[in-house]
C-alpha cells in the first residue's frame, strides 16, 4: 500500500525544509585539478493534471541477464507476491507488496516499466534533446502511443526533484536506479514510497542493471532479461553494419566551455556514455582507463598542459556544433590532441539525437544507427 496517504501534512514549507533545490548532481573528483562535470542526461520538465494509475500493457522481449543486490522472488502476472529486498548505495529496500502504482525520478528510469508494458503514474519530464518542448522524448512518447495510455504526470525537476508532485501521485514504487539522489532525496522520497536507488555511483548505473534491478523491484524480473537480451542483439546487429570503427579508442567530453580552454572535462569509465562504447566495439584508450582508477566519479578534470596524456585517443564525442570543434583547433594545447588534429570528433546537440550516446531502454534501438553512422564518419577522418 502506498504511504503517499501518509504525507497529508507533507506542506510547501517542510519541502522546502527537506531541500526542494537539491540537485540531482553527483560531487566529482580530479586526478591533476578539481573536478567537473555536467551531467548531459539529468531531469526533465513540464507537468499534467492528474495521476493516472499504472497501466499494465503487454511486456515483449528475449532472453538475457544481469546482476544486482536483491532477495525476495518476483511474482509473475496472478501469482503470489514474495518481498523483495534491494540494497543499493543509499539504504536498503524492502518491496512488501506488488507495485500498482509506480512512479519513477530523474533521466529515464521511467523506460524500464514503459518497455516492459507498464505506464507509470508520473515520470520526470525531459529538459534535454526535447526539441518539441513537450516533455517527451520521441521514444517515450511513440511507446506511450503503442501502449494507447496518456501521458502520466510529468515531474519538473529543473530545481531538483519535485517531493510535492512525487506525493501528489500517490505511488507505491518509486524508481531511481539510475540517478545522482542525494542521502537526502532518497530520505524525502523514502516518506512517500519505497525507494529504489542507485546500486553504487551516481549517475553510473549502466543500461542492463538500470533493467535488472528495476524490472526486479516490479516483479518482472524475467521480463527484465529477456528485454536485455533484445538490445544486446539490437546492438550487435548494428554494430556490425560498422566494422571500421572496432577497436578505435574514444573519449567523452563533457560539456566543453570555449572561453575557458585551461581544463579538459571528460566522462570517466563509471559514466554510462563511456561503458557504452565497448558495446559498440570501441576501446577504453589507456589514459582514460588510468584516470578513472583513481576515483568512483563519473567525471574528471585535467589541465590542459597534460592534453599531451590524450594521444591515445582516436576519436572524440562531445556535445556542442562546429564552433567547439573551431575553438578546439585553434587552441595551442588541445590542437595537439590527435582525434582533435584530424577532426575525429562526434558533436552531440540539444535534440533527439544528442541523447544517444546515454543508452536508455527505449532509446537505444531509436537511435543507435545514427549514433553510430556519426561515429563512423568520424573515424574515416583519423590521420
Amino acid at each position: 500500500m502506498s504511504r503517499a496517504k501518509g504525507l497529508a501534512a507533507f506542506s510547501a514549507a517542510a519541502l522546502l525544509t527537506l531541500g526542494l533545490t537539491a540537485c540531482s548532481s553527483s560531487s566529482e573528483s580530479s586526478t591533476t585539478t578539481s573536478t567537473a562535470a555536467t551531467s548531459a542526461a539529468t531531469s526533465e520538465s513540464a507537468a499534467t493534471s492528474e495521476a493516472p494509475t499504472s497501466t499494465s500493457a503487454a511486456s515483449s522481449s528475449s532472453a538475457g541477464s544481469a546482476e544486482s543486490s536483491v532477495s525476495g522472488s518476483s511474482s509473475a502476472s496472478g501469482a503470489a507476491w514474495t518481498p523483495i529486498t534491494i540494497e543499493h548505495a543509499l539504504g536498503t529496500t524492502v518491496i512488501e507488496e506488488k507495485p500498482e502504482r509506480i512512479a519513477t525520478v530523474q533521466w529515464a528510469n521511467h523506460e524500464v516499466p514503459l518497455a516492459l508494458g507498464i505506464v507509470p503514474v508520473g515520470m520526470a519530464a525531459a529538459n534535454f534533446g526535447d526539441d518539441d518542448g513537450d516533455g517527451l522524448l520521441p521514444w517515450v512518447d511513440e511507446k506511450l502511443q503503442e501502449l494507447g495510455a496518456e501521458t502520466p504526470v510529468l515531474f519538473d525537476e529543473t530545481d531538483g526533484i519535485d517531493f510535492e508532485g512525487v506525493a501528489d501521485t500517490d505511488p507505491d514504487l518509486i524508481l531511481a536506479s539510475y540517478s545522482g539522489l542525494t542521502q537526502e532525496d532518497y530520505d524525502t522520497l523514502s516518506e512517500i514510497a519505497p525507494v529504489v536507488a542507485y546500486p553504487e555511483t551516481a549517475w553510473g548505473t549502466p543500461w542492463r542493471e538500470m533493467i535488472e534491478i528495476s524490472s526486479t523491484a516490479m516483479g518482472m524480473q524475467a521480463e527484465g532479461e529477456a528485454l536485455v537480451a533484445e538490445l544486446e542483439g539490437d546492438i550487435a546487429d548494428a554494430a556490425a553494419a560498422h566494422p571500421e570503427i572496432a577497436g578505435k579508442s574514444a573519449m567523452f567530453l563533457t560539456h566543453v566551455d570555449p572561453t575557458d580552454l585551461s581544463q579538459v572535462s571528460f566522462y570517466t569509465t563509471h559514466d554510462t556514455r563511456a561503458k557504452f562504447f565497448e558495446d559498440l566495439g570501441l576501446t577504453t584508450p589507456e589514459s582514460i582507463a588510468t584516470a578513472s582508477a583513481t576515483t568512483d566519479q563519473f567525471a574528471l578534470t585535467q589541465s590542459a598542459e597534460q592534453a599531451d596524456a590524450f594521444a591515445d585517443v582516436d576519436i572524440i564525442v562531445t556535445y556542442g556544433d562546429q564552433e567547439l570543434v573551431d575553438t578546439l583547433e585553434g587552441d595551442a594545447l588541445l590542437s595537439q590532441i590527435p582525434a582533435v588534429a584530424s577532426n575525429s570528433i562526434v558533436l552531440l546537440e540539444n535534440n533527439p539525437l544528442g541523447t544517444a550516446a546515454n543508452p536508455t531502454p527505449l532509446s537505444i534501438s531509436y537511435v543507435l544507427d545514427d549514433y553510430l553512422a556519426m561515429i563512423d564518419e568520424a573515424a574515416a577522418k583519423q590521420q
